[in-house]
């Protein structure tokens, strides 16, 4: 998947939006929330599911996001390698967790409710 893909697939999320912090790092949020993170370096951190977390880490596609691993954040260290539906569908179940943890009021303001 390329960076540009990668930005499709997740602004055309319900209310998703994307800033540039700590450097380069492109920050995917909803509701002024992180639900995944492309790096510079060809990287890419997400949300995970406990199950989908474990599945990952455990049979070694995928490692514990530095810094966010106890949120069960994962990391693929190369995006290009990646496949652009199943990125897609890992990106939609992060958001639809990250924004479920909003409260309703944000829900409704964004349009999520």
């Amino acid at each position: 998947m390329s960076p540009q893909a990668l930005d499709t697939a997740a602004l055309a999320l319900p209310a998703a939006t994307l800033s540039v912090q700590w450097g380069a790092e492109r920050v995917f949020k909803v509701g002024g929330r992180m639900f995944a993170v492309a790096s510079p370096d060809g990287g890419l951190s997400f949300k995970a599911t406990d199950i989908a977390y474990e599945a990952l880490v455990e049979s070694g596609v995928a490692r514990p996001a530095p810094y966010l691993a106890r949120a069960r954040w994962v990391r693929f260290d190369d995006l290009a390698a990646l496949d652009a539906d199943e990125v897609a569908a890992w990106l939609a179940t992060a958001h639809r967790l990250v924004s479920a943890k909003l409260t309703r009021a944000q829900r409704q303001a964004l349009g999520l409710a």
